[in-house]
């Protein structure tokens, strides 16, 4: 009888990429000139939150640009971002990017039937808290 083959389907990012990405970009606006005097600032603000800061909603809109371009630079997909309006605080901008790890129960779902009804037969799929699993003995 064959061994049962297996692969999982998840969604991680690589936190160390994402803090590299972070550094560099808060080091740019640091330097770049038509970010002085604009107050505009970038820093985690929990485990899967990066708050941007501005005072104007057009620069807390450019800062988020150059932390994308971080990002794609050092390999990290930009579907992982959940970015907000920005959002005044006192004289301020506050803008929160979340940062999506693993599939939700929705997804896994639907790539799940997807799998069972015109994947090959005697495929299975199983979802296991953020992630799916996908085996079979073919």
């Amino acid at each position: 009888m064959p061994a049962e083959s297996s692969f999982d389907i998840v969604s991680r990012i690589d936190r160390q990429e994402v803090d590299n990405a972070l550094n560099q970009a808060a080091r740019e606006i640091g330097t770049r000139f038509d970010f002085r005097g604009v107050g505009a600032s970038i820093a985690w603000s929990g485990d899967h939150t990066v708050e941007i800061r501005a005072n104007s909603e057009e620069r807390a809109k450019a800062v988020l640009d150059v932390f994308k371009e971080k990002l794609v630079k050092r390999g990290v997909s930009l579907k992982t971002l959940d970015a907000g309006d920005p959002r005044l605080s006192g004289k301020e901008y506050r803008l929160g990017v979340g940062l999506k790890e693993g599939i939700s129960s929705d997804d896994a779902r639907k790539i799940s039937k997807l799998i069972r009804d015109e994947g090959p037969k005697g495929v299975r799929a199983q979802v296991q808290g953020e992630e799916l699993r996908v085996s079979s003995r073919k």
